[in-house]
């Protein structure tokens, strides 16, 4: 079992020749510069590989990344094993990122919750205050009722000198 560090450092290494084989190296029209890597993880073994990937485009676009990562996958492997230098090559799995769509439904609650609190701003500019708008007692009031005796009269003791 290899330590995390060496399976983070191979994630980061496969990351970065996979990036550079799809701008570069593999002339596949699917996998254009549409395509990104966003994330690698490998399993503790350092056998397998997810490599995460986003694609700007449609649905159509996606499929057609989709199909055309899967038909590269033994030319990655084998710039993996090259840049390596390990013993086994990690086999790569290629997944979809839902990072885009996560953020997409974000931004849509966040619209949600922007246009509820304008909704509120709203109806509340008009309205007033169901008491006194200040419903706190202030130190002023406190000495009327006493009869304006100060702390030291309180006290009990003498005040002579």
């Amino acid at each position: 079992m290899a330590d995390n560090a060496r399976a983070k450092k191979l994630a980061d290494l496969i990351r970065e020749v996979v990036a550079e084989k799809l701008q570069r190296g593999i002339k596949d029209p699917r996998l254009g510069s549409h395509v990104t890597i966003t994330d690698t993880r490998v399993t503790g073994d350092l056998r397998e590989a997810t490599v995460f990937y986003t694609v700007y485009g449609d649905d159509e676009d996606r499929a057609s990344a989709a199909a055309g990562l899967q038909s590269a996958k033994g030319v990655l492997r084998s710039a993996v094993g090259a840049a390596a230098g390990t013993k086994f090559t990690p086999t790569l799995t290629f997944v979809a990122d839902a990072l885009p769509e996560n953020a997409k439904t974000i931004e849509d609650l966040l619209d949600q919750a922007r246009a509820s609190d304008a909704r509120v701003r709203e109806v509340s500019s008009g309205a007033a205050y169901a008491g006194d708008a200040d419903p706190y007692r202030k130190p002023e009031e406190d000495t009327e009722g006493d009869g304006g005796a100060t702390d030291g009269d309180r006290s009990g003791g003498s005040a002579s000198a």
